[in-house]
């Protein structure tokens, strides 16, 4: 199945979306995390240590961060979690470079490292990992079923996986407020701090399309997890969804 954020490409120039999506967050990369927490006001920061403790009851020691960016997601998780290894994968060496350069920097090099890799088609062997996470990535995949269907394959039996992913609220007046904000001020600051003016165009599209709630449950069960839950945050910006293998 083909769903509607999968035809939406930050670029439009012909190349397979996952080409473009590389382009844009090599473009973009030194400004991501100035802009990830800016627009969301530090909010991002709350979602993702909720995410991330939804796993502490299971002591992953081996976690897969896919579309790890500037590794964010997987540095929190080694202070919170204390596994003994997190590999973060992405398509933007961009990206990675600025994650790697963090984690050097405070010390986590023995637990955290970076790899190349299109989650469409992992190098992983199955079973490998005893948690996956990822944070405002899964829209941007080109193949949202394969990948799913990818993450479960190097899942471990009983395997976790928590993701965070921004939504559209769907109530009044957070609904309204939110279409205002990102219509305007969101593509406006986006275009003045990343210089592409394309990237933070293509942000609001992939959110306003993108399956969420009840729909992501039932795409996480057809990739063969059998269990799949979600919560909505901050009145429904961001939704945290939990599966297990």
């Amino acid at each position: 199945m083909t769903y509607k954020q999968e035809r939406i490409t930050p670029y439009g120039d012909g190349r397979e979306k996952h080409k473009q999506v590389e382009t844009m967050f090599d473009n973009i990369a030194h400004s991501y995390d100035v802009l990830n927490h800016r627009l969301s006001f530090g909010i991002d920061y709350i979602w993702r240590k909720k995410a991330i403790r939804q796993l502490a009851p299971y002591k992953p020691q081996n976690i897969l961060d896919i579309a790890t960016g500037t590794g964010d997601f997987a540095i929190m998780s080694a202070k919170i979690l204390r596994p003994d290894n997190i590999v973060g994968i992405d398509i933007s060496e961009g990206m990675m470079a600025i994650g790697a350069n963090k984690v050097k920097t405070l010390g986590l090099s023995g637990i955290i490292s970076f790899k190349k890799e299109d989650c469409q088609q992992m190098s992983y062997p199955d079973n490998t990992f005893d948690a996956i996470t990822t944070a405002f990535g899964i829209r941007n995949f080109q193949n949202l079923d394969a990948c799913l269907r990818e993450m479960c394959r190097v899942l471990k039996k009983g395997g976790q996986v928590s993701i965070l992913e921004l939504s559209r609220p769907m109530h009044f007046p957070m609904k309204q407020l939110f279409w205002i904000y990102s219509h305007t001020l969101l593509p406006l600051y986006g275009k003045i701090i990343s210089k592409d003016t394309e990237a933070y165009k293509y942000l609001i599209s992939t959110i306003e399309s993108f399956p969420q709630g009840e729909k992501m449950v039932d795409i996480f069960k057809k990739a063969g997890f059998s269990e799949a839950k979600f919560k909505r945050l901050t009145f429904g910006i961001c939704t945290c969804y939990f599966a297990i293998k």
